[in-house]
């Protein structure tokens, strides 16, 4: 119960509580990428999020936990069209990785390339693909010198 309301407390205050949100929150957009590109969270897609998010923040199970609720709030927003949807998420993720030359550091293409192996569909899988172009893409570009 305390655990609940501790991680509800640090979502609704994740900007100000959340040591190096901007960071966090970048690498959450970026799972949403993946994770969004077929349309619903799978429970395949969510033991991976799982996976990945204790594989990025090994040392620290809280920060981890904050990860996983940001990406499915990202999500949810999507689905809902609550002031958030695909296209836009690209956008900020360019944008922010255009004006924060070491976010595009954080992409880790090899860990989101596994996203695709919960894919059924042909066309979610290409769909998938090219979501991974246009990050090496970003990655590419923008990243830091």
């Amino acid at each position: 119960m305390l655990k609940r309301f501790k991680r509800n407390i640090l979502k609704m205050f994740r900007e100000f509580l959340v040591y190096h949100n901007s960071s966090m929150e970048f690498r959450a957009k970026i799972l949403t990428l993946m994770i969004a590109s077929d349309s619903e969270i799978n429970p395949c897609e969510h033991q991976m999020l799982a996976e990945v998010a204790s594989k990025i923040y090994s040392d620290d199970s809280e920060r981890a936990d904050i990860l996983i609720d940001t990406v499915n709030e990202y999500f949810q927003k999507i689905k809902t069209k609550n002031g958030l949807d695909f296209e836009h998420l690209i956008v900020l993720v360019e944008r922010e990785a255009r004006d924060n030359k070491r976010f595009s550091d954080k992409i880790d293409i090899e860990v989101l390339k596994r996203f695709s192996d919960c894919l059924d569909k042909e066309e979610d899988k290409i769909f998938h693909q090219r979501i991974l172009e246009f990050l090496e893409g970003i990655k590419e570009e923008y990243g830091a010198v």
